[in-house]
């Protein structure tokens, strides 16, 4: 680092000799280190400096406030032995790593490399947004381990629900593998193997091999060389074939059906599946020596309920990017599409922006008569469902029951309902006081507060 790079702190230690000494250190080695006055002023990576008699709550807190800056990567570093304990609640709460400064050779060297890569993962992320779209923490942490595996040179199985974007993730991986020389990402979709073709799609065939193999041909193992192979909804690999293909995974060879002669091929495996493969390895249906040869790195993508932040900024991009839609849209299309559940996941929401967009007419805004009427919610099922003043008596009952007055009942209930509005709005502030008819500086000191009150309901 030829000029000092900023980095900001916050210190929870008392032992200030000895943080001294490491500030000093680490200036020597290019960084210029500035004291953090408030956690959501935190821009960029940081460090937290603390030891075994610092306060675990409050740094676990400061941790959590942190999260909510989308680009600050904390770096914790004891300036003494820290139980192993604390270590994992540090990573628990958010921290990229944790380590103690006098027990590692060159710790500046750790610091500033540290520092360098998640400068790179952090402009790699951003560049991943453009087609893996999400804001939310949960996305943007699912994304940074996507860059690390794609950095790596380990096989990679890619779980999760149908319609979360596992070839999307996959097709990254490839395009961020640094391979020189790397070939093509050939894939195979095991959901459509041929019971007695199977093998000729992945270990191709020669001629004359079984009816209509007019030709010999080459199968994706044989095209995948030297690039990455990768095989969607790898659980329906067939199991006669999970020997032939494990053998091809770890030796590197491979025959042809109808042929006896070995075939090399070094490619890079990425897998994905929505079945629980740990489960089918019980069931016997498939080989465990083959998942643990596939999982060398596996990468879980949340499905849409867990991070429905995202749902308008995809919204957004499938109304503007896949179908040229630049009007506005009206919010209750958004609130609409934010309520709505989608089993289907990122491909569900997908499909129903192109109906909308499909119906819109003109050059006026989408608004919900945009909205198919083979969408819209069931209303006779919205009647029936229990009255909203049934479910808060019930949680007024129950606070009356552990004992709170008239006052702390109602600070209860006000500070879920700015929660819930600040959470409905995606953490705008502006929007969310709108919508409470409240100032926006009133959820702005709530949002310092958290989460200092949370309704308890037995």
């Amino acid at each position: 680092m030829a000029t000092p790079y900023p980095v900001w702190f916050l210190s929870f230690t008392r032992q200030t000799a000895r943080l001294a000494e490491i500030i000093i250190q680490l200036e020597k080695g290019g960084l210029a280190l500035l004291p953090l006055r408030a956690p959501d002023g935190a821009r960029g990576p940081g460090m937290l400096f603390l030891d075994a008699q610092s306060a675990l709550p409050a740094v676990e807190e400061a941790i959590a406030e942190l999260r909510h800056m989308p680009d600050a990567n904390v770096l914790a570093v004891s300036v003494g032995a820290l139980p192993s304990l604390s270590t994992w609640a540090l990573l628990r709460s958010g921290v990229a790593d944790v380590f103690s400064w006098f027990e590692v050779d060159q710790p500046v060297e750790i610091v500033t490399s540290r520092l360098r890569y998640w400068q790179t993962l952090d402009a790699t992320v951003t560049d991943l947004q453009r087609c893996l779209v999400g804001r939310s923490q949960r996305w943007r942490d699912t994304l940074r381990q996507v860059v690390d595996m794609a950095l790596s040179n380990c096989q990679v199985l890619i779980t999760g629900e149908s319609g979360t974007g596992k070839e999307l993730v996959a097709q990254e991986i490839h395009r961020l593998d640094a391979r020189p020389g790397k070939r093509d990402c050939v894939v195979v979709d095991c959901t459509n193997l041929i019971p007695g073709l199977s093998g000729s799609e992945l270990f191709g065939h020669e001629k004359g091999a079984f009816t209509n193999a007019i030709s010999a041909r080459d199968g994706a193992v044989a095209l995948a060389h030297e690039g990455t192979l990768f095989l969607d909804e790898l659980g329906e690999l067939p199991l006669p074939l999970q020997a032939e293909f494990l053998r091809a995974l770890q030796e590197g060879t491979y025959k042809r059906v109808g042929s006896n002669t070995w075939r090399q091929a070094r490619f890079r495996l990425v897998s994905a599946t929505n079945r629980d493969l740990l489960a089918e390895v019980q069931k016997g249906t498939f080989r465990q020596d083959l998942y643990y040869r596939v999982s060398g790195w596996t990468c879980h993508l949340p499905p849409l309920r867990e991070r429905k932040e995202d749902i308008v900024p995809l919204a957004e991009y499938f109304f503007t990017q896949q179908h040229g839609v630049r009007q506005p849209v009206d919010r209750q299309v958004y609130d609409f599409l934010k309520l709505r559940d989608y089993p289907g996941n990122v491909r569900e929401l997908q499909q129903l922006i192109t109906r909308i967009a499909s119906k819109h007419l003109g050059e006026g805004p989408i608004t919900i008569g945009d909205i198919p009427r083979t969408d819209w919610p069931d209303f006779a099922q919205l009647g029936a469902a229990a009255p909203v003043g049934d479910e808060l008596e019930a949680g007024v009952t129950t606070l009356l029951h552990q004992g709170l007055g008239l006052k702390e009942i109602k600070d209860q209930v006000t500070e879920i309902a700015k929660k819930v509005a600040i959470t409905h709005e995606s953490g705008n502030l502006k929007m969310a006081a709108l919508r409470l008819r409240c100032s926006e500086r009133i959820l702005q000191m709530h949002r310092r507060d958290e989460p200092e009150t949370q309704l308890r309901l037995a």
